[in-house]
């Protein structure tokens, strides 16, 4: 005789491991399973910015997990299985309850993001065989990270032939090709992952290693390897209009000759992130040392006795200069502008084996902590990014709620200063919170900047010459190596490829400067062309990446069964939906602190506005994406 497996954990097992239950998502979690909302006490709802903890004291917190638990214990030991949607009503009352009801929850943007274990609510439930019969669709899909590995899933499931083609030997993308120290997401790891693919992760914040592991996983689990070529990279592509097709020319790694395919939809998934920025600078040439970028780290050069140069401080040098200045004789850090920086005290702590424990077997547990992650990073602080013209606006506040956030991030940074007032007018903005990426810091960045063998330069860099750099007023400092971490040419989208669409159209002339895209993702003249993470669809203080490139490949792969019900080849957007959508998001831009505040950013392009950022509610995306208005479109 055998034994059905447990699909629940004992009372005394969850009892066991209790106290390292997070008391929000442990409420919303019987809420859930009883169906009775009055658990949701006002008394015990978290104070947002600290989700997903309560903030409510250890006290208080011990008394709620004591009577959570009490509420779950016969549901635990009956070992019946859970529903995975919840009762009517409850999400609703958990967005108030979280957030506070002065703050609008959208029920559309809660069901969205609450996906439990083992559901898939976005997967396909059609497919080209049972739309057209004997119809072949075929896509190719350009880069094999986190979005390609995403939309290539989609296109499988609903029985599209497609390819990915990949430039690197690898998939993973920008968590494959940056290797340098300490490198990890500044995302909470738990909503910095698929929904319907979760994972057990080791640290709050994920490191490069792990999750560039989590994707190779992604791609083997699903069957997308054998879809994926590799070292291969996409020059051009031409829409031919007589056939209806793309023709997309690609080039080994390595060869000189290019070959040719046709495909009927194109997904070009190739990121912001993707091809490093090295200022030009007098002399670099002619410097005798190392020169890399943080992007292409040279793991064979040895930092133990060298002086280190480096340049920049983006979220990638807080990363770069602490693992260097532990290492490193000398470590001369050169700051065009000062960062923002968020307190994260877990920034850099693993997660405890029992909260692991209760991730992973505590059914709809590890649904509800994403969603106390995701919610107040989704309704997020757009109001404190917004510019209030009452205000009046100026480069230290765009608004009373920005001035309230400047006050917050400066707090810190005084602390962190610890008296010393040089240091502090180093450390300190000059510019409002959120004009550009405020950067996660749990105490190592100002640390390492109060090393006795570490210098902060704010200083501009005037040239290099073989054994060091000059700085703008005259300055000397003699360096062996030198790491740049100056981000990425963020603004260009889709190149180096040429992309050419209708009636001859060249994408970039068409773009100039000044990329925009329907959702990001559809282009009038270019059918059946998408772009995922495309223009103005990075996020600063509102809204989560992952849960927009789901939003986007669902999008294209209703696309796809649009095209199929309707027995058209060729989908392309209008061009007053077009120049509508552009128009409102650039209204909306330049009523950010990001569009607003004259600081450089890469959130600006070379004329300084914002081709990056989205600048409106999460919610909005959701609608435009939800599925495919075929009015938008002319289809042929």
């Amino acid at each position: 005789m055998t034994t059905e497996p447990r699909l629940l954990p004992t009372a005394g097992e969850v009892r066991a491991r209790l106290g390292s239950a997070e008391t929000p998502a442990l409420l919303m979690l019987v809420a859930h399973v009883t169906g009775d909302t009055e658990v949701l006490r006002p008394e015990w709802r978290p104070q947002p910015e600290a989700l997903p903890l309560s903030g409510l004291g250890e006290t208080l917190d011990a008394e709620i997990r004591d009577y959570c638990l009490s509420r779950l214990e016969s549901y635990l030991d009956s070992g019946e299985a859970w529903t995975s949607l919840p009762p009517a009503g409850v999400l609703e009352k958990i967005g108030k309850w979280s957030l506070g009801s002065g703050v609008e929850t959208p029920v559309a943007l809660l069901e969205a993001a609450f996906v439990a274990d083992g559901t898939d609510p976005r997967r396909p439930d059609w497919s080209v065989e049972e739309l057209s019969p004997g119809h072949q669709v075929r896509a190719v899909v350009v880069g094999a990270g986190i979005s390609g590995l995403l939309v290539g899933l989609r296109l499988k499931q609903a029985g599209v032939d497609f390819t990915i083609v990949e430039k690197s030997g690898e998939v993973g993308g920008t968590w494959w090709e940056n290797t340098y120290p300490d490198c990890r997401t500044d995302v909470h790891s738990h909503i910095y992952t698929y929904s319907f693919f979760p994972e057990d992760w080791p640290s709050y914040f994920g490191r490069q290693h792990v999750i560039h592991g989590y994707l190779r996983r992604f791609a083997e689990e699903n069957g997308l390897l054998e879809h994926i070529e590799f070292d291969t990279e996409v020059t051009d592509m031409t829409w031919d209009e007589d056939l209806q097709v793309w023709r997309v020319s690609t080039r080994r790694t390595g060869a000189s000759e290019t070959s040719v395919r046709e495909t009927n939809v194109v997904v070009s998934a190739v990121g912001q992130l993707n091809r490093p920025m090295v200022p030009e600078i007098e002399g670099m040439s002619g410097f005798d040392g190392p020169v890399f970028h943080s992007a292409e780290w040279d793991h064979t050069v040895d930092f133990a006795g060298k002086r280190v140069a480096v340049i920049g401080t983006g979220a990638s040098v807080l990363q770069i200069g602490p693992a260097l200045a532990k290492t490193a004789e000398h470590v001369t850090i050169f700051q065009r502008s000062a960062p923002w920086l968020m307190p994260t005290p877990e920034l850099r702590q693993d997660i405890g084996e029992d909260e692991r424990w209760l991730l992973r077997s505590l059914p709809l547990y590890r649904a509800y902590y994403r969603l106390s992650l995701f919610l107040p990073r989704a309704i997020g602080q757009l109001d404190a990014a917004t510019v209030d013209p009452d205000y009046p606006p100026t480069e230290h506040a765009v608004s009373a709620a920005n001035e309230a956030l400047r006050v917050q991030l400066t707090a810190y940074l005084t602390d962190q200063a610890g008296g010393d007032e040089e240091l502090f007018a180093k450390i300190l903005p000059d510019y409002p919170p959120g004009a550009k990426r405020i950067i996660r810091d749990d105490g190592t960045w100002v640390a390492t900047l109060r090393r006795d063998n570490v210098d902060l330069i704010t200083d501009r860099v005037a040239r290099f010459d073989a054994k060091g750099v000059w700085t703008a007023p005259g300055d000397y400092h003699p360096v062996d190596a030198v790491v740049f971490g100056t981000g990425f040419r963020a603004s260009d989208f889709l190149t180096p490829m040429t992309v050419t669409g209708r009636g001859g159209k060249d994408l970039h002339t068409e773009w100039g400067i000044d990329a925009c895209a329907y959702m990001g993702l559809t282009i009038p003249d270019f059918p059946n062309l998408f772009c995922l993470y495309g223009p103005n669809t990075n996020l600063v203080l509102h809204g989560n990446l992952v849960f927009f490139l789901e939003c986007q490949a669902a999008y294209v792969a209703d696309s796809v069964r649009l095209l199929l019900e309707t027995g058209r080849s060729a989908m392309s957007l209008r061009r007053d939906v077009f120049d509508d959508y552009c128009a409102e998001v650039t209204k909306a831009s330049a009523l950010r602190v990001w569009g607003w505040s004259k600081t450089h950013s890469w959130y600006q392009n070379a004329e300084g506005r914002s081709t990056i950022m989205w600048p409106l509610p999460a919610q909005r995306y959701l609608e435009g994406t939800a599925a495919v208005d075929a009015a938008h479109y002319e289809l042929t």
